[in-house]
């Protein structure tokens, strides 16, 4: 599946019910890529879905049984905001966090993996969701199109310091 993979282009697959697997191929390190999933200093330039989008607030406590908040902030002024819990960290190749959009939406468990090659660095990002009509109404939301603006930012963050 991933050696199929070109940079730039992102893979959405749903392997089961409940799933919802993003693949991405960088053009960075590994340890490049982790930082700049993880740190605050480098979260809100990429991390902002579709353009008119800021990211005023990134809170990131990453060791296990941390917490994480982001909160976005869209041009007319209007906000959403996103929480987890950190569940594993093992710098640079894995992170697994639970992730909540607010009441009316179901609380997912993602994990990352990250697979560096030749300079490269292949992310597989595993969304669970607790049913699958849950995962269908998120992908209903605009989350691909969102996703696919937030990793062409990524790859311009990730690739200047390569």
């Amino acid at each position: 599946m991933t050696t199929q993979l070109k940079p730039g282009v992102t893979s959405f697959e749903t392997p089961n019910d409940t799933q919802l697997v993003v693949t991405r191929v960088a053009n960075a390190p590994r340890k490049a890529v982790f930082e700049r999933w993880t740190n605050p200093k480098y979260i809100p330039q990429w991390m902002l879905g579709p353009e008119g989008w800021t990211m005023p607030v990134c809170e990131m406590d990453l060791r296990p049984g941390g917490t994480w908040r982001y909160v976005w902030r869209k041009d007319d002024g209007s906000e959403m905001a996103m929480t987890g819990t950190v569940k594993e960290v093992h710098a640079p190749e894995r992170l697994v966090t639970t992730e909540n959009w607010g009441a009316e939406w179901p609380e997912t468990t993602n994990s990352l993996v990250l697979t560096e090659s030749g300079g490269r660095t292949t992310m597989t990002l595993t969304i669970t969701y607790p049913s699958k009509a849950a995962r269908e109404a998120a992908t209903q939301t605009g989350m691909k199109e969102g996703m696919e603006s937030s990793f062409a930012r990524f790859d311009r963050v990730a690739e200047s310091i390569a």
